[in-house]
């Protein structure tokens, strides 16, 4: 038998979170469907210097529980589980999802899955990850002033975020081929920026340092010749993947994005989308928290209506 809510929310990143702390302050009955892994890419993030209200900054993982520590004092309930996919094509309220082998129904449903970095899948990555490695120049580009950073990919976000660096660090841009997925202008700015050094037909093969990041090995995918290169930061711009797949009869964008109609909408109403599963342009903590506080009002007002 169902579990009944007012609110199902399904992701629990800053946007989730924060629909949840003001879904459940307007009294609806909220279940955060969490995920295994819960907290978004804000869990994989060592020191947050730019999400307002920490002058001294706040450790990623800090910040993500005491967000959910709030939505929990307000009564917002968790699972700590995976969502099941779900066929919303025809699908009317309530929505009625499954989690951990028990079904819930929510009048509304919000999805707030976020998206995921891809990664390089060298050696030492994941244990480095916020510790030299990052995956968002605008998010830790700050924390290398006067370092000599490495930028890995070959498309136009890879071209940005080299060019952002340069107010910060010396950049080495790598590539694993000569021939590059991004726009002609990109490349152009790129190459005249006297910051910028490219090393191409070369790829990451292992990341090394106790602590924190200390050197690269390099692998040419020509010559298969390996060299070292000593580094203080990585920044992986090789793209991300939506979490979306699990929602079918959602209108996607060509990149797997949920279309979001005025703002926080779907296709399907009483359906409700907030933060980087919709959103591949920011992608920061503070973005995704105003999008679920969006989408929260959206609901709240949708649900008086209906």
């Amino acid at each position: 038998m169902e579990k009944d809510y007012d609110v199902i929310i399904v992701g629990s990143g800053p946007a989730g979170l924060t629909a949840g702390i003001y879904t459940s302050r307007a009294n609806l009955r909220t279940l955060i469907i969490a995920g295994k892994t819960w907290g978004g890419q804000l869990m994989l993030t060592s020191d947050v210097e730019n999400f307002p209200g920490f002058p001294d900054g706040i450790m990623g993982p800090e910040l993500m529980m005491n967000m959910r520590r709030q939505a929990e004092r307000f009564g917002v309930t968790f699972i700590d589980g995976d969502a099941e996919p779900v066929d919303l094509s025809n699908a009317k309220s309530p929505f009625i999802l499954t989690a951990n082998g028990t079904s819930y129904k929510g009048k509304a449903l919000l999805i707030a899955t976020g998206e995921n970095s891809k990664t390089l899948g060298a050696k030492g990555e994941k244990e480095l990850t916020g510790r030299g490695v990052s995956y968002c120049a605008t998010c830790d580009g700050a924390f290398f002033r006067n370092k000599k950073v490495i930028v890995v990919g070959g498309g136009d976000s890879a071209m940005e975020e080299a060019n952002f660096l340069t107010k910060f660090a010396d950049v080495t841009l790598i590539h694993r081929s000569e021939n590059f997925r991004a726009s002609q202008i990109m490349i152009d700015r790129v190459k005249k920026n006297p910051k910028i050094t490219m090393k191409l037909n070369s790829k990451i093969v292992e990341i090394v340092g106790e602590n924190k990041v200390e050197k690269v090995l390099l692998e040419d995918t020509v010559t298969g010749n390996k060299s070292e290169m000593p580094i203080d930061g990585i920044f992986v711009a090789i793209g991300h993947t939506p979490n979306s797949a699990v929602f079918k009869g959602i209108h996607l964008s060509d990149k797997g994005y949920i279309n979001a109609q005025e703002r926080v909408k779907t296709n399907i109403e009483g359906v409700f989308v907030s933060g980087d599963v919709q959103d591949d342009r920011y992608r920061q903590g503070i973005t995704a928290a105003g999008f679920g506080c969006m989408a929260a009002l959206e609901i709240q007002w949708w649900l008086m209506e209906h």
